[in-house]
């Protein structure tokens, strides 16, 4: 029973030394697969890679996984002349490595990921900003570690604002979407892998994203505030501000990019406010909001002034 055991084992297309033979004028692959390479490549070399076998690509049940196919070698490509042994002092010959210190284009590099990875969600990768500025795959992702940062909401973050640092200064403001507090990662909002909408986002509008989590902004109102449903960030700025709600500018300023203040108490002071523009103590604190309050919109039958 044991010897029947351990020949279905080898016959099995993930086993050592059943790789198909290369064909003549190719590199050869390694007689033992991934087990020539971890001879060398253990926790103590420097390029570890034992912890690749904690992580999905390395289930050799799994059909779609690489080390169902040719192991190690599915990804870094044919490894016999690599692996071989040479003077002291000399170098292995190089193999199909990835990074930013790699001798492989970022294009190829990519283009071995996306040989399983380009489904639905990663089709439009090569002509997203991403794509177009060489942003390599492994340049966000770790492929050997356990656990890969990018994946997880809280950590994702710190991945995108090696790049982003503009962003990260905007979630340093005192107004914010909750991305520092790990209730929302960037991908939230954005598909980071290529998309028919501007920025990356994940709908095809600003406000359409806005209104998977803000519906009751939605509307349709009876008295409509243009400005809402033309676009969101005409008043707000989506990653932080130092105004609360994530406002551009405060009210009443901010208001006023639209609305004359002739003929209407806009000015801020102490004295009472007059139809001629004298200063106005209304519109301190919350400004126009203190009348306006129904500032997205009113279904109520006398909300034409927004004040209902």
């Amino acid at each position: 029973m044991q010897v029947k055991l351990l020949l279905l084992c080898l016959a099995l297309p993930w086993a050592a030394g059943a790789q198909e033979p290369a064909a003549k004028g190719e590199s050869a692959y390694t007689d033992r697969g991934a087990d020539t390479c971890i001879k060398c490549h253990d926790e103590d070399s420097k390029f570890p890679v034992l912890s690749i076998f904690k992580t999905k690509h390395a289930q050799p049940a799994d059909p779609r996984t690489p080390f169902a196919k040719l192991q190690c070698e599915s990804c870094h490509g044919p490894g016999a002349r690599h692996a071989e042994e040479v003077p002291e002092g000399q170098k292995q010959a190089p193999i199909m490595a990835f990074g930013p210190k790699s001798w492989v284009p970022i294009e190829k590099q990519n283009q071995v990921c996306l040989g399983c990875h380009e489904d639905q969600a990663r089709i439009a990768w090569k002509s997203s900003p991403h794509g177009g500025n060489d942003v390599a795959c492994v340049s966000c992702h770790q492929i050997h570690a356990t656990h890969d940062a990018v994946r997880t909401a809280t950590e994702q973050p710190d991945v995108c604002f090696n790049c982003h640092q503009r962003q990260r200064a905007e979630f340093d403001q005192p107004s914010v979407h909750p991305v520092r507090f790990g209730q929302l990662a960037c991908s939230s909002c954005h598909q980071v892998h290529g998309t028919v909408a501007a920025k990356l986002l994940l709908k095809p509008t600003l406000n359409e994203l806005c209104y998977t989590c803000h519906a009751e902004k939605r509307g349709p109102f009876l008295w409509e505030h243009a400005p809402v449903p033309e676009d969101c960030s005409n008043c707000h700025t989506p990653h932080g501000s130092i105004h609360a709600p994530l406002l551009t500018k405060l009210p009443p300023l901010l208001c006023q990019q639209c609305h004359s203040q002739l003929g209407h108490p806009s000015i801020a002071g102490t004295a009472g406010g007059l139809p001629g523009g004298a200063p106005s103590a209304f519109v301190l604190s919350g400004a126009c909001l203190n009348c306006h309050s129904q500032v997205h919109g009113s279904n109520s039958p006398s909300g034409v002034k927004l004040m209902r």
